[in-house]
């Protein structure tokens, strides 16, 4: 904001300071009003109020959103804001959020409302995005004081903040800057105005150090006026960046005050896949991997696959003990018995440490030998085809395989002694589900073998399918994110090398797949293969991954056991994702680390959840210190509510939910001979009741000064900044790993007209063993 633009702001903001909005409120009921739990978002269309918008929809609290820019868009008055049921003072909404302070310039009887409503029921107001201005409890960004971007500054929570609602955190909140040459952030560093009428007050909850000087402006703070609260936020965000990841949870606790429908948790699940089988390497001086479909016509398998020894095996079951986290083994039993067979000996050392070692991780069916179990796959072509029949139907691969295929797989964990979820699968190469182009549909044989076998939830791919759906009517998916952190690499320098071929451009040496699509990023140049693994694909992998865990996504991450072969290069990515997290939250919001049994039934309780909150089957209000929640039969009820908060029951009561963030959390259902949940707030955490408003008594609401350019946002808010060129979260690039997404062509062979890679599919054995020949089938793809 220019000089003169300030000036312009500065008396606008004194004549409307000096007017004020002056309002009655006639309330002479001193009974306990009922709050409706339903948040109120006014949407200027900016990032901000969607940001909060996303994280009110993750968690699964209820909102309704007003759109400005709607023309026929209801009125904000009192009747919208409030009525009287049963005799009983309704408040609609127990929170507001505004895009500002007050967004209804040329609505001033709006903003009115509002504030007469707020301080009537004692329900806050979160401005998304503002100014430092006197109209909001600061003094103006000026000496001393901040305008402009934050990318790369390092905030922190305040005494107050880390005590309040922001208590889940450490105390570092650092910005983004993903791009160097795009702006990615815009705020206003301010310090709270010396005097403030009688009764208000301002305590900054989050700032940062000013530039050029020793004080210290704030970022979000708690602006207390004319019987209301404001969350003040001085700077601009979007869904997705990390610092306002950080304080989404915190946001929505403050202006619900603790007591709110849906919850957040921070998930981390990592499955290795294939363990038992061996996978095929990526050649460093082909650019492909051998066998792969990335690879030219007539190219040798891989001769020397990856697969995991038993000190490897010794080194993960310490690992984990010494970083306090579990993964989850996806297993092919098939592949123990190949390496035996191809070793000429009836003893597997690698599965026997594992084994041995099995009450260390979770244990999934892989299925017995890892085949494809899609379509009868013709490879006579490039890319690859179903078959048809003679009357042109598609060829699918029978029922009786894919049964025998997940239970050989279970009858192997059990004569080894391996005990295994009963419950839970990934198939092979995620196969069997739809896998565009060439299949459109699942095999229609998927569906009753995973119901014969007891399958409850089978793995998806996350890049293909992001959301939770049926197979059949006993199955459900779990989709799993891929990493980038390649199948087919056995160390730093393999994975290097193949990053490198899949991000950069033709012109840079690489294959120039990343060109390929107007939203996808390549590197500049490419990296050295000798430190381009630490210095940059770890900690960029690990950002993203820790995108996820951020966001209330229970999405378990894949990769393979070659990865935690030979270079280990896996545990780099899980330190720093860990390592990163432990330092910013405390000890009571850990990471959630769930099985896939677990996820799979959280998604399921959230589907039925979503789809109650979508068709208006939810009412829940609070009336003193009791919330009362009703639902359709059979659906749970999530809920945040504060410390020493119970369920009450027909007859007695009972604990709720678990403790996480400062908080208790989790599903719950009507006791017996209840039809709806009843949650008793113990009165000391309970939030306090709405002073009646005398007649006689003003609500006021200040407007902001209004300035025609009075915010910034940034192109790189507006539209988000990937962390890097493998960061598709963010955009709509499609997803480049190995075996997940857009095949990548190898060198020398070239794409078709369908962007495919042209050359044959993979066709080497995934164990490196003779054995595996006669149980696989035949055009397998590479993907894993």
């Amino acid at each position: 904001m220019g000089r003169a633009t300030r000036r312009v702001a500065a008396c606008a903001a004194a004549v409307l300071l000096a007017s004020g909005l002056q309002t009655t409120l006639a309330h002479g009921d001193t009974a306990t009003p009922r709050i409706d739990l339903t948040v109120l978002v006014i949407d200027d269309g900016g990032p901000s109020v969607a940001a909060i918008t996303a994280e009110l929809k993750s968690q699964g609290t209820p909102y309704k959103v007003v759109s400005l820019s709607d023309p026929n868009r209801p009125v904000i008055n009192a009747a919208f804001l409030s009525d009287t049921i049963n005799g009983l003072s309704r408040g609609k909404y127990q929170g507001i959020v505004l895009p500002n302070e007050n967004p209804f310039t040329n609505s001033p009887a709006e903003m009115t409302a509002i504030a007469t409503y707020e301080a009537a029921f004692n329900v806050r107001q979160i401005d998304a995005y503002t100014f430092a201005s006197p109209a909001v409890g600061l003094n103006w960004a000026q000496n001393p004081g901040y305008i402009g971007t934050l990318d790369g500054f390092q905030a922190a929570t305040t005494t107050a903040g880390t005590s309040g609602s922001f208590s889940y955190l450490k105390g570092s909140v650092p910005f983004e800057d993903n791009d160097p040459n795009v702006s990615e952030s815009y705020g206003y560093l301010a310090t709270p105005l010396a005097s403030l009428p009688s009764g208000a007050s301002y305590t900054p909850l989050v700032d940062a150090p000013i530039p050029g000087s020793s004080s210290r402006g704030s970022l979000v703070g708690e602006y207390t006026h004319d019987g209301r609260k404001e969350l003040v936020v001085t700077f601009v965000y979007n869904q997705y960046q990390q610092q306002f990841r950080l304080l989404a949870r915190g946001m929505v606790d403050w202006i619900t005050q603790g007591v709110h429908l849906g919850y957040d948790r921070n998930y981390f699940a990592a499955h290795v896949d294939d363990v038992f089988l061996a996978d095929d390497r990526w050649s460093t001086t082909l650019k492909c991997t051998p066998g792969d479909v990335t690879c030219p016509p007539g190219t040798p398998g891989t001769s020397n696959p990856i697969r995991m020894t038993p000190t490897d095996a010794q080194y993960t079951k310490q690992w984990e003990a010494t970083n306090n986290f579990t993964l989850d083994m996806v297993f092919n039993g098939g592949g123990s018995e190949d390496w035996k067979a191809s070793n000429n000996t009836t003893v597997d050392p690698t599965a026997n440490q594992m084994i041995a070692d099995q009450n260390s991780y979770r244990w999934v069916n892989h299925t017995y030998t890892h085949p494809y179990l899609g379509c009868v796959q013709d490879v006579t072509v490039v890319p690859w085809r179903c078959t048809k029949d003679a009357a042109g139907n598609t060829v699918w691969v029978d029922q009786n395989t894919i049964q025998t295929q997940i239970k050989n797989n279970f009858d192997w964990a059990t004569k080894n002694g391996l005990n295994v979820d009963p419950q839970v699968l990934v198939t092979g190469e995620h196969s069997g589900l739809l896998t565009a182009p060439q299949e459109t549909s699942d095999n229609p044989y998927l569906a009753p073998s995973l119901a014969a076998n007891g399958i409850k939830f089978t793995g998806s791919d996350a890049s293909r399918e992001p959301a939770q759906r049926a197979v059949g009517s006993s199955t459900l998916t779990v989709p799993r994110y891929p990493m980038n952190v390649f199948y087919n690499a056995g160390s730093a320098v393999e994975e290097t090398d193949e990053y490198n071929w899949i991000y950069t451009s033709k012109a840079n040496g690489g294959s120039g797949i990343c060109e390929n699509n107007p939203s996808s990023t390549c590197l500049p140049k490419p990296l050295d293969v000798n430190t381009g693994y630490q210095s940059y694909i770890v900690p960029l992998e690990a950002r993203i991954d820790l995108g996820h865990v951020m966001n209330n996504d229970p999405r378990p991450h894949f990769i393979h056991q070659s990865n935690l072969s030979e270079g280990r290069i896996l545990y780099p990515v899980l330190e720093k994702i860990l390592g990163t997290y432990r330092s910013l939250y405390t000890d009571s919001a850990p990471i959630v680390n769930l099985g896939e049994r677990e996820i799979g039934q959280e998604f399921q309780k959230r589907g039925a959840w979503n789809a109650a909150l979508a068709a208006g089957q939810v009412t829940a209000y609070k009336i003193g210190n009791t919330v009362t929640v009703n639902a359709p039969a059979g659906v749970q009820v999530q809920a945040t509510m504060p410390t020493g908060t119970t369920q009450k029951l027909a007859i007695g009561s009972t604990a709720f939910g678990s403790a996480y963030a400062g908080t208790l959390s989790g599903w719950v259902a009507p006791g017996a001979l209840q039809s709806s949940v009843s949650l008793q707030l113990s009165s000391g955490s309970a939030p306090a009741a709405p002073a009646a408003v005398a007649p006689s008594v003003a609500a006021k609401s200040v407007p902001a000064p209004a300035p025609a350019d009075k915010k910034v946002v940034p192109q790189g808010v507006a539209t988000p900044v990937p962390a890097g060129p493998s960061d598709t979260s963010r955009t709509k690039a499609p997803v480049l790993v190995p075996g997940s997404g857009t095949p990548v062509p190898g060198k020398g062979v070239e794409k078709n007209g369908n962007g495919n890679a042209a050359g044959v599919v993979k066709s080497s054995l995934a164990s490196g063993g003779t054995a595996e020949l006669n149980r696989k089938h035949a055009g397998k793809t590479g993907t894993r």
